[in-house]
């Protein structure tokens, strides 16, 4: 079973909507699920408090800039954990600075997406991003990945 579960870790409100607007017209359907911090996406993903019964998304959409417990943290606490390891993780921003690009890659991010100024773009980004990690590129199917030797 293909897994169909996208979380958002967006901190603001109106590129949330946006997102989940793109995200309706991905085929087959999928669920979207939504972290405002980094602290509620670790939560999330760790099925820790309220989040107990949450699945595991095939694909995390990261605001770069996040407040609180920031992305960064996010990222590498994903990428050391066995368990969440094989997640695909998109970043999501604004910045076009080489130092965040290579930063988010150091830190195993699966692609660095710059946020387009203008709307169709935004939405068409979000659209094929899913589209390539959800129907096109083969994940392996949930469960702990060990550390390659």
């Amino acid at each position: 079973m293909i897994n169909r579960e996208i979380l958002i870790v967006e901190d603001n409100p109106a590129d949330v909507r946006l997102m989940r607007e793109a995200l309706k017209s991905v085929t087959p359907p999928i669920n979207v699920h939504v972290a405002q911090d980094g602290a509620q996406a670790l939560q999330f993903l760790r099925r820790q408090g309220e989040h107990s019964s949450a699945p595991t998304p095939a694909l995390v959409f990261l605001d770069f800039n996040l407040p609180g417990t920031n992305s960064r943290d996010v990222l590498r606490e994903m990428k050391l954990d066995n368990e969440l390891r094989s997640i695909a993780v998109a970043v999501l921003t604004t910045s076009d600075v080489e130092q965040d690009v290579r930063e988010a890659y150091e830190l195993y991010a699966n692609c660095y997406l710059c946020k387009p100024p203008d709307l169709d773009r935004f939405l068409a980004t979000i659209q094929m991003t899913a589209h390539f990690w959800l129907n096109v590129a083969r994940l392996p199917i949930e469960g702990n990945l060990r550390p390659v030797d």
